[in-house]
């Protein structure tokens, strides 16, 4: 075993779980044995909320100002280790090194946003009658949770904790089993960054966690990252204990390709959204629309898929459930008449032969009732659809119950504007295959790619992390009073 068994984070200090239970930590990349991660019980999540509890006040009351100035720390510090956190990732979830470190440089972005939050939440003030003034404030809502997937094992843990913290706000995060290692590096780091025993603490484990998470008392908000499925039960029985909640789904994002759309650009950024992160994200190309004759365009796109090579450029799976379930919707597509243009299934990686790969797939003539073309494969896998319309294909994108993202490849604003008014998505683009905000636009999908209201990044996640208070004051009783005042 490379690393020491994982242990909680409460209270600014690694501690033993409560339970002996525990998870083996696979790496993808070789099937390496990383770690063993705790599966904590309802005594550790208590003992991590309690610590929060007992450092709200404090940290609640510290200005913004003063919050933030953790959060330059962090960010340096951050980029200051990036080779050794893109490691870390690389190893525990099986991107590519270079894929790693962009997730590094995205965390540090988003740690950057939240330095700039004292001059976004200033609140407002009005005299509203003679003499009266009416003022509005964010306040912290108190002890929050962020339960955060495997795919992004540092980034998205970044969605939250910057914004949530330095909005006054004391958290507990509970990362996936299968990618703990991160969290903990990053634990470290914002405690080398000052922030103080409590405000931050990680309870690892499985699904007993994220229901005591939805169920204890003492947490007031809860964000979650993963799939539709398991969203759905978090948010309903996190608000049905009377707590805030936003929860990110799936997705099945479309692209919508015109004949006039230019080969080579669109190819290149078809094959980096359907193999990025190994397919692994929830703004990944899984479908495109072929619209009219666009068959120069997907021979480019073959080229493009074959010079991604797993174990090279393309990164593996997280385990080999993944990859057998990947493999499972190719092959049944090709059964029902699909035809596979570009096969990733089974590839040889030398060296590394008990990693997890799937290599890259385009499958074309793909119908819309296949399972392949409606459900989420996770994979770096694009099936291709053929319309004769725009309509036709935005048809097919509305019909679909997830609602992240969707692109039109074109070089017709006319009709770029007519896809991006009718595409049933958060997140919409125009010749870009990844169309995912930067800050301080806020990221969020719609439908059942998001269970809840706002947005978990950027300006929209301020309303979500805090409460508002709104104060009226009066200072001279010799205006008299009225119906104002």
């Amino acid at each position: 075993m490379k690393y020491a068994p994982i242990r909680n984070y409460i209270n600014g200090e690694f501690v033993e779980a409560a339970t002996e239970r525990s998870l083996d930590v696979i790496s993808p990349v070789d099937g390496t044995l990383l770690s063993t991660v705790p599966l904590s019980n309802n005594q550790d999540l208590d003992a991590a909320v309690q610590a929060a509890k007992a450092a709200f006040p404090t940290w609640s009351r510290t200005t913004i100002k003063e919050r933030v100035q953790v959060f330059f720390r962090y960010k340096a510090l951050l980029e200051k280790n990036l080779k050794e956190l893109a490691l870390l990732v690389q190893e525990e979830n099986g991107k590519t090194y270079d894929e790693a470190v962009a997730e590094i440089e995205k965390g540090a972005e988003l740690a950057e946003f939240a330095c700039s939050l004292p001059q976004i939440v200033t609140g407002e003030i009005l005299e509203v009658s003679r003499g009266v003034e009416c003022r509005t404030e964010h306040v912290p809502l108190g002890v929050v949770a962020s339960i955060v997937p495997f795919n992004f094992p540092s980034m998205v843990p970044n969605w939250t904790i910057p914004n949530a913290v330095a909005l006054g706000n004391c958290m507990i995060i509970k990362p996936s089993e299968k990618v703990p290692l991160s969290v903990g590096r990053l634990a470290e780091l914002l405690q080398e960054a000052g922030l103080p025993k409590g405000v931050f603490n990680v309870v690892h484990g499985d699904r007993d966690v994220v229901e005591a998470i939805c169920d204890h008392p003492g947490i007031e908000a809860v964000s979650f990252v993963g799939s539709t499925k398991i969203a759905k039960l978090v948010y309903q029985r996190a608000t049905n204990n009377l707590k805030r909640c936003l929860a990110l789904g799936g997705a099945k994002n479309h692209l919508i390709v015109l004949p006039d759309a230019i080969p080579g650009m669109t190819a290149q950024n078809i094959t980096a959204s359907m193999a990025g992160c190994a397919g692994q994200r929830c703004m990944a190309a899984s479908a495109m629309v072929a619209v009219g004759p666009v068959d120069h365009i997907i021979e480019k796109l073959c080229e493009e898929a074959r010079n991604v090579v797993p174990g090279k450029n393309l990164g593996a799976v997280i385990n080999r459930d993944s990859k057998e379930r990947i493999e499972r919707y190719i092959t049944e597509a090709e059964k029902l008449g699909a035809k596979v243009l570009v096969d990733g299934r089974s590839p040889k990686v030398e060296g590394k032969e008990n990693g997890t790969y799937v290599g890259p797939t385009v499958i074309d003539y793909v119908t819309p009732d296949m399972a392949i073309a409606k459900e989420e494969i996770f994979g770096p896998v694009i099936s291709i659809m053929r319309t004769k319309t725009v309509d036709e294909a935005l048809a097919i994108e509305n019909a679909n119950p997830y609602g992240n993202a969707a692109s039109v490849f074109t070089q017709n604003g006319g009709m770029a504007r007519y896809v991006m008014d009718r595409a049933s998505a958060g997140m919409v683009g125009v010749n870009v295959g990844v169309p995912v905000p930067r800050e301080p636009f806020s990221f969020g999908g719609w439908n059942e790619s998001r269970f809840g209201v706002g947005d978990i990044t950027g300006k929209s996640s301020i309303e979500f992390w805090t409460k508002l208070k709104k104060s009226t004051t009066k200072w001279n009783p010799e205006a008299g009073i009225n119906w104002m005042s």
